[in-house]
């Protein structure tokens, strides 16, 4: 067989070889968690989608997010490009997932006294935004490199205050008798979701796709906690450009969250480098027959 385009016949085979070290290590971690056992590295490096049957839920204080185990994830400053910040005050993630076959949700928590739901000239608004590099080839975590993008799903808390309120305005209208009426001008803008689709493939190359809406989000502060869930379904009409999920499947995944209080903005970002997650395997009807 030929060796693979653009590499060496010793990167190759490197490369080779470290595809097939993942996928002994996703076995091992399959069948360890058949076994009922909780698999994480020393430093945390991995993170479980846990199978549920039925709906996945999309609010984020559902009681279904019980079912998946928490993994606290540590964030550290981003010092690698211009604007830096050495020092975040967010400190740490909190990262759960469940999927039920056709979709994959995330649950992301972490402290924040402020809410931030706000962009206007010297007010910055709060986020966070879940990366998966496209393809095998692992790309800088931050913001992806030349022929190793990234896909980026970047949660913004000003986006998500626009939907509650517009949903907000149309629930006041329908129980006001005003839903056959003809709307008022509006400026609260109608977004697709409250999380923005995005490619990244190095600093300052970040661009929205077209067809936003694919990832849904949906969040609540509350009492100094940020509460954001993320949803998608595994099936893409874009593989080239949506990152790729699968049950039984391992795939990388980077995060970043900004404290709008604190200026954060761009690169000024608190961020947690590639970690791994484990979707889970989906149990066949048999074992699913017997566990109920």
């Amino acid at each position: 067989m030929g060796v693979t385009m653009g590499w060496s016949a010793p990167a190759a085979k490197a490369r080779r070889r470290v595809q097939a070290l993942l996928m002994i290590l996703l076995l091992l971690v399959i069948g360890s968690y058949g076994l009922g056992v909780q698999v994480v590295s020393s430093q945390g490096l991995f993170i479980r989608s846990y199978y549920i049957p039925g709906d996945l839920p999309f609010d984020p204080k559902s009681p279904d997010w019980n079912k998946a185990s928490p993994m606290v994830v540590p964030l550290s400053g981003q010092v690698i490009t211009r604007p830096s910040l050495p020092d975040p005050t967010i400190k740490s993630l909190t990262v759960r997932s469940l999927h039920n076959g056709k979709e994959l949700a995330f649950l992301l928590e972490w402290q924040d006294p402020t809410k931030n739901d706000r962009l206007t000239p010297g007010t910055f608004r709060d986020g966070v935004a879940i990366s998966f590099p496209l393809g095998d080839a692992p790309a800088f975590f931050c913001m992806g490199q030349l022929d190793h993008y990234l896909n980026i799903w970047h949660w913004k808390a000003d986006w998500q205050t626009d939907i509650d309120r517009r949903k907000a305005k149309e629930e006041e209208r329908k129980a006001g008798g005003d839903e056959g009426q003809i709307r008022r001008f509006e400026v609260i803008p109608r977004r697709a979701s409250s999380v923005e689709d995005l490619l990244g493939g190095g600093f300052s190359t970040l661009t929205s796709k077209r067809g936003q809406g694919t990832v849904q989000g949906n969040a609540v502060w509350e009492q100094g906690r940020w509460r954001v869930v993320f949803k998608r379904t595994m099936e893409t009409r874009d593989p080239d450009n949506d990152a790729a999920f699968g049950p039984g499947r391992m795939q990388t995944v980077a995060f970043a969250v900004w404290n709008g209080e604190n200026k954060e903005r761009n690169g000024q970002k608190a961020v947690a480098p590639w970690l791994q997650l484990i979707i889970d395997p989906v149990p066949s009807e048999r074992v699913e027959k017997k566990e109920s």
